[in-house]
């Protein structure tokens, strides 16, 4: 039985006690971190991790350590103790992106997945006390949906004129190993911790060829601790910088948004954008990064110029100002054109490469697919862009199933209208709810 605490009764005490103290003592250097890579506190990691995730380069799966979790635990813990433990190849895989290029990705072996999940629990309780108000990446209780409402808000009810969006180019590839150790000893005094992170940043990457390459630089996407070291390396490099450096030197209000290494800033003055705008660069080269000059730019975003002439993509939705129903000035969103493309040939992939399943095992996997688009892009003032994609998958269904029975077609339209009202297909819907803050 854990040893647990508070309203999460499965939490370890160990966690809730690091959080409450980082909380209370924002100069304190945490000690002993390592200790705490118990069998109580992996085992109760163990519980958190994907079973159906796929495999390192050990080809060990989440169902075939479980034969002897305790024991293999244990083992793992007395490795751990002794010193003795030893990281794994990273294996390399590749999704595609929606621009037609890859994303890498890199899968660490399941005992590595297992410690870095640990990890990944004792620097959230610590950061989560240090992390600002504004960054809303890879953080317990907040999504990228929220993000959006924030910025939204305020937008809508600031006195902000001006935007600048930005994005880093590789973010996750360049990430300078250095500067993120000194950042976490900034919190860290624990060198058998810290040499465990530097372990990961050093495993050697299982390319699709078989090659194996040593990275200098960066964390591979898909590991359990990246999102976390990624929070970190922002919060020192960018985060601090723009509250306590560029905030103070503007002529008026200045404010951010962050998820991740996407990010929007908005100021009331011209001047102050075009400063911030100018620095930004130099700013994140001290730290090995580099700004995507295509997703980078500064733009007059107001009230008094309404339309989709001046917009901004933030988090697959694109920002502009139009006319409200009471006929005063608003924040409008809607599905951004590249991700409604995106989205709508996903769907067209996923219906003509399973139109062989049965008819219910065929529509319940569409209308999963369709009620996840509903919940990221269900919107307030986004039902157009979700009628696009309703209806193009209502089309690309027909056409498609209409096709697995030979040259006869299976369903006419009328037909094809009463299937759809029998199996429940699910219909565009929205599922924010309104906005309640206001700002003066």
């Amino acid at each position: 039985m854990l040893d647990t605490v508070g309203p999460e009764i499965h939490e370890p005490t160990s966690l809730r006690g690091i959080a409450n103290k980082a909380g209370r003592e924002k100069q304190h250097r945490f000690r002993d971190l390592y200790r705490c890579l118990n069998v109580e506190m992996l085992l109760w990691c163990w519980r958190g991790l994907n079973k159906d995730a796929a495999s390192g380069v050990d080809g060990v799966t989440k169902a075939d350590y479980e034969v002897d979790l305790q024991g293999n635990i244990q083992r793992l813990v007395k490795r751990l103790k002794e010193k003795r433990y030893r990281t794994r190849l990273v294996r390399r895989v590749y999704i595609p992106k929606g621009n037609g290029g890859e994303r890498p990705l890199g899968i660490p072996a399941l005992e590595d997945k297992l410690v870095q999940m640990a990890c990944t629990k004792l620097l959230t309780a610590i950061y989560e006390a240090d992390f600002m108000d504004d960054s809303y990446g890879y953080r317990p209780g907040r999504g990228a949906l929220d993000a959006v409402k924030e910025l939204t808000t305020r937008l809508r009810f600031g006195v902000y004129g001006y935007v600048v969006e930005a994005d880093i180019k590789g973010f996750f590839n360049n990430m300078d190993h250095d500067w993120l150790l000194q950042m976490l000893e900034q919190r860290i005094d624990d060198r058998a911790f810290l040499g465990l992170i530097r372990k990961w940043l050093k495993a050697g990457i299982l390319e699709t060829d078989g090659k194996v390459i040593h990275p200098e630089t960066g964390t591979p996407q898909g590991g359990i601790i990246s999102p976390v070291l990624a929070n970190v390396y922002l919060h020192y490099a960018l985060d601090l910088w723009f509250e306590k450096i560029v905030k103070p030197h503007c002529r008026s209000k200045a404010t951010i948004i962050r998820y991740a290494d996407d990010w929007v800033c908005a100021f009331q003055y011209k001047g102050d954008a075009e400063r911030f705008y100018k620095v930004l660069p130099k700013r994140l080269s001290k730290f090995g990064l580099e700004v995507a000059t295509d997703k980078t730019r500064l733009l007059r975003f107001s009230r008094y110029q309404l339309g989709l002439q001046r917009r901004f993509t933030f988090l697959g939705f694109e920002f502009y100002w139009k006319e409200g129903r009471n006929g005063k000035p608003c924040v409008a969103r809607r599905t951004a054109p590249k991700k409604l493309q995106s989205a709508c040939l996903r769907i067209k992939d996923w219906i003509k490469h399973n139109r062989h399943l049965r008819g219910k095992e065929f529509f319940r996997g569409l209308n999963r697919r369709l009620r996840g688009h509903y919940n990221y892009y269900g919107i307030i003032g986004n039902s157009r862009a979700l009628d696009r994609f309703y209806f193009w998958a209502l089309r690309c269904t027909f056409k498609w199933l209409n096709r697995r029975g030979g040259q006869r077609k299976s369903y006419d339209k009328e037909h094809f209208k009463g299937i759809l009202k029998h199996v429940g297909i699910a219909r565009p819907r929205i599922t924010q709810k309104r906005f309640c803050k206001v700002y003066a």
